[in-house]
């Protein structure tokens, strides 16, 4: 058996990152990088006033009135992020890696990368309910993704044992909060667009209120 053919038969399986280091450090640098990019993006929805001459003076209102724009930033830029976190910590707690969990984050980096485009839908488009329905769709799949490649990877076994207690909320039913509101918010779209982004704040609420709670614990 030739080397290309134990390499192919190696993807089938389970890889211990001791055994595909190599392999393990570009899944992860290829994920940072897809993330850093998107997030980079963001600020590519918000231009620079262009005033024209002699009408400089009018800078900090041109300024204020892009405040929407910021929000949007502020707020994918404050989601990216949060995934980010949650990714480094989750392959951080890995002990091995097979092609499924592959694949489930390739999903999310996929979803994650549509972030910048559907932000820039919904600053243009804001009024809409198109808008921030895709928004909405995009990251409530990205979630999904998230959710369920953590979870796979507790059930087969890839966790170090000694990490297992610290990933397996991401995993639980409350994992899916984010999704669900994210979800929730695609039918209020329909009624008020406004009323919907509003409804994406409690997904930091529910943050706030389970840190706090496990603060007390």
């Amino acid at each position: 058996m030739d080397a290309s053919h134990r390499d192919r038969l190696d993807l089938r399986t389970t890889q211990s990152r001791d055994d595909r280091e190599i392999e393990f450090g570009r899944i992860v640098a290829f994920s940072d990088g897809v993330m850093a990019i998107a997030i980079t993006l963001l600020v590519l929805n918000i231009e620079t006033p262009d005033l024209p001459t002699g009408r400089e003076d009018e800078l900090a209102g041109a300024l204020f009135a892009q405040w929407p724009d910021l929000l949007s930033y502020a707020f994918s830029f404050a989601v990216i992020g949060r995934f980010w976190i949650q990714h480094h910590r989750f392959f951080g707690a890995l002990e091995r890696f097979d092609p499924r969990l592959v694949l489930l984050n390739l999903v999310f980096l996929a979803l994650t990368a549509l972030v910048p485009f559907t932000t820039d839908v919904l600053d243009r488009y804001g009024s809409e309910p198109v808008a921030p329905m895709l928004y909405a769709l995009t990251l409530a799949l990205a979630g999904l993704a998230n959710w369920a490649m953590i979870a796979h990877a507790l059930r087969h076994g890839l966790v170090r044992p000694d990490a297992q207690a610290a990933t397996l909320p991401f995993a639980a039913r409350r994992g899916l909060i984010p999704t669900a509101i994210f979800l929730a918010s695609i039918p209020i779209a329909l009624i008020s667009p406004t009323a919907a982004e509003l409804s994406w704040l409690l997904i930091f609420v529910v943050v706030v209120v389970r840190r706090a709670r496990g603060r007390r614990r």
